[in-house]
């Protein structure tokens, strides 16, 4: 990314996701207690659920889709912020970094 702007506003992350489809996921990771849930944006096809796939055994990979809510809630509490790219004319560039404040 070359040039780079950091989103910590709810609303504005939800407006630059929307913006590309997005839609918010939680990484399946271990059980184990102590373990950090690992936040994702998902888009295109995947971030359309299949309400027909199988349940995953706990640790099995993939991701679940969630609420922004939830997916916020992690953001927050983890003093999270997103890496975006600044917007440009004609390019909608959906790759982002999430990143800890300092």
């Amino acid at each position: 990314m070359a040039n780079t702007i950091t989103l910590t506003d709810h609303e504005e992350i939800r407006d630059w996701a929307a913006g590309r489809a997005g839609h918010p996921a939680i990484v399946d990771v271990s059980p184990e207690a102590g373990t950090q849930p690992l936040l994702r944006i998902v888009f295109g096809e995947e971030s359309y659920e299949d309400v027909d796939r199988p349940e995953r055994p706990p640790n099995a990979g993939g991701y679940d889709l969630v609420e922004w809510d939830d997916w916020f809630e992690i953001f927050d509490k983890e003093k999270l912020a997103l890496v975006v790219a600044e917007e440009q004319p004609g390019l909608r560039d959906s790759s982002y970094e999430i990143v800890r404040l300092p």
